[in-house]
């Protein structure tokens, strides 16, 4: 069984940003040379992450996996994660039903019926 990996906001001491105010927060934040705000025209560049991207990486999956687990072609998931093409009605459909019952439609999509034998 796979251990859970502790995310760095889990282990991130919170009481000291907790007694600052939003004002010391934010002087704070723009003080770090590390995390300097974006600019208007970097934002403008950004490109906003698909929601295929989002829902795959927020089910922890590879692109090999979701792939497999979800019946999507490889190269195709990859198109949609890097805009190149966007999924049709039906497709952005499942997606939502994914969204909303990743493992039901895994397994459903996952057990896949042998041939008969002749």
């Amino acid at each position: 069984m796979k251990k859970p990996v502790k995310k760095a906001s889990d282990r991130f001491d919170w009481s000291r940003a907790d007694a600052m105010t939003a004002a010391q927060i934010h002087t704070a934040a723009v003080a770090d040379p590390d995390a300097q705000p974006l600019t208007e025209a970097q934002l403008s560049k950004m490109k906003p992450m698909s929601r295929v991207k989002l829902l795959r990486v927020r089910l922890h999956l590879t692109q090999e996996q979701f792939s497999k687990r979800y019946g999507i072609p490889l190269t195709t998931l990859r198109d949609w994660e890097q805009n190149r093409s966007e999924p049709d009605r039906a497709v952005q459909s499942y997606i939502r039903a994914i969204e909303a019952l990743p493992e039901a439609i895994g397994k459903v999509v996952g057990t896949r019926r042998q041939p008969e034998p002749a």
